[in-house]
C-alpha cells in the first residue's frame, strides 16, 4: 500500500507542478479574427467628374449623392449615374470643406470637415439645419437610426442624428490591432464598409464587435483610374444599391465610377 501511496503522490505532484509552470507567449495571446480577402467584380464603370474631390457617396431612392471637399469647391450634389454630370447640386460656403454624407429618413447629412458643423438638408438641397459636432468629420453613414462618424483614427462613433449628441464609441481592431485613417463610410447587410485613407483598401467591419472581417483591394481600379487622368489620388466614396445588392465605388478626382459585386 505504500508504494501505491507515493505513486499517486508523486503523479498528483506533476500535475501541480506542470499547471504553475509560466504559459508561453503563444498561449498567452489572445484569439484574434481571421481578416480574409473579399473578392469583386466589375460589372459596369460610367463616367465620373473629375473635378470632384469625393469625400462621400449615398445611393438613395433611384439616385446617386455626393460630397465632395477642397475649400472653395465643395458642394453637395446629385449625380447622373450614366453620364456622370450633375443633375443638382449646392456649394458649400468657401470657409467649409465638406466631408462624408447619408441620408436617412429623406433628409440629407453632410459633415464638415475642421469646421465642427453637420449640416442638414431637404432632398431638394434646402438647408434646414446645421448642428455641432465634437471632433473633425470625414467619414457618415447611418444604421436606420443612428448617424455613425469616423474622424480619421481607428474609431466609430454614433450620433442621435437630431442634435448630434454622441451616443457610444467604438475602437475597430483588425488581427487583434487597432486600425487606423477611416474615412467614407457605408453601412449595407448589417456591417460597415469603410475607406481606409491613404490605402487601396476598403474593410469590412463588424459594428457589433468593432473587428475588421474582410478586406476589399481596390488596387486595380486606382491603377486603372491613374492611367485614364493623372490627377486621380485614393480611393473614396462608398455606395450600395439595396434593390440590386451591388456597390458602387470611386475616388478622389477619379474618371470613372464603378459598379461592383463582391464575392463570398
Amino acid at each position: 500500500m505504500k508504494r501505491i501511496f507515493n505513486f499517486w503522490g508523486v503523479f498528483m505532484l506533476i500535475l501541480v507542478t506542470q499547471s504553475c509552470q509560466p504559459k508561453t507567449s503563444e498561449e498567452q495571446q489572445p484569439e484574434t479574427n481571421t481578416v480574409h480577402p473579399l473578392n469583386f467584380s466589375v460589372l459596369a464603370s460610367h463616367p465620373h467628374d473629375t473635378s470632384s474631390y469625393t469625400q462621400g457617396l449615398q445611393y438613395y431612392d433611384g439616385g446617386l449623392y455626393e460630397g465632395t471637399g477642397q475649400y472653395g469647391s465643395s458642394k453637395l450634389i446629385l449625380t447622373n449615374i450614366k453620364d456622370g454630370k450633375s443633375l443638382q447640386s449646392i456649394k458649400l460656403d468657401e470657409s467649409y470643406f465638406g466631408e462624408g454624407i447619408t441620408i436617412l429618413r429623406d433628409t440629407i447629412y453632410q459633415l464638415t470637415w475642421r469646421e465642427n458643423k453637420v449640416f442638414q438638408y431637404t432632398l431638394d438641397f434646402k438647408k434646414i439645419n446645421e448642428f455641432t459636432i465634437d471632433k473633425e468629420g470625414w467619414g457618415l453613414t447611418n444604421n436606420g437610426q443612428d448617424l455613425i462618424v469616423t474622424n480619421g483614427s481607428g474609431e466609430i462613433f454614433f450620433y442621435k442624428p437630431n442634435g448630434m449628441q454622441l451616443l457610444k464609441s467604438q475602437l475597430v481592431t483588425e488581427n487583434g490591432s487597432p486600425t487606423y485613417n477611416l474615412n467614407e463610410l457605408e453601412f449595407a447587410e448589417g456591417y460597415l464598409y469603410a475607406n481606409q485613407y491613404t490605402t487601396p483598401y476598403i474593410l469590412k467591419i463588424d459594428p457589433t464587435m468593432g473587428v475588421v472581417v474582410a478586406k476589399l483591394d481596390l488596387s486595380t481600379l486606382w491603377e486603372q483610374a491613374r492611367q485614364l487622368y493623372s490627377g486621380a489620388e485614393v480611393p473614396n466614396g462608398i455606395a450600395y444599391n439595396t434593390a440590386t445588392k451591388k456597390f458602387y465605388v470611386t475616388g478622389k478626382w477619379w474618371p470613372l465610377l464603378y459598379e461592383i459585386e463582391l464575392g463570398q
